[in-house]
């Protein structure tokens, strides 16, 4: 499933995602109708992002921007841009780092626990890997995630998992 729509870069002032993307309702119904949560996004015919539908809160939704996609796309705020969205078929909603898949397949017990976490969190460790260019740091940081999962039977405490990351690799 596809659609496009022109919209404008819009920013909420108190928001944890100020930057967004409106989403005509009647594009937001058709995905929803089938059950379609994730997508990727293409902004004026850029490379395509993982995103999902939000919530505002009076029946509307957007897609959020962070600011490295602002940065990435040359966008600016009241802007108006073309998008084109598509369902995101991928396993994960989000690319996975080549390091954090052979990790995975070189450790079982550490898959069967990543796994075992809801799509949110899996996503939100995925994206904790992906933002270092450094193929040693998304090694050293995908290790890390995989033990503290050992370490905490499959229980995700994101508190310890910040500590075990300040306290660099295992040793």
């Amino acid at each position: 499933m596809e659609a496009s729509f022109q919209t404008v870069v819009s920013k909420y002032n108190d928001s944890l995602w100020p930057f967004h993307l409106k989403v005509p309702a009647d594009i937001y119904r058709s995905f929803a109708d089938k059950k379609i949560k994730r997508v990727l996004m293409q902004i004026n015919d850029n490379e395509k992002i993982h995103a999902g539908f939000m919530p505002e809160g009076n029946g509307k939704y957007f897609l959020k921007l962070s600011k490295d996609i602002m940065k990435q796309q040359e966008l600016a705020l009241n802007q108006t841009i073309s998008v084109k969205i598509e369902e995101d078929k991928t396993r994960y909603g989000m690319p996975i780092s080549e390091e954090m898949k052979e990790l995975l397949e070189l450790d079982p017990d550490g898959e069967v626990l990543f796994h075992k976490l809801t799509p949110g969190k899996i996503r939100s460790l995925l994206h904790i890997v992906n933002k270092f260019k450094s193929s040693d740091k998304r090694i050293e940081k995908s290790v890390i995630i995989l033990e503290h999962l050992k370490a905490n039977n499959g229980k995700l405490d994101w508190k310890g998992l910040y500590e075990a990351f300040k306290n660099g690799p295992i040793r």
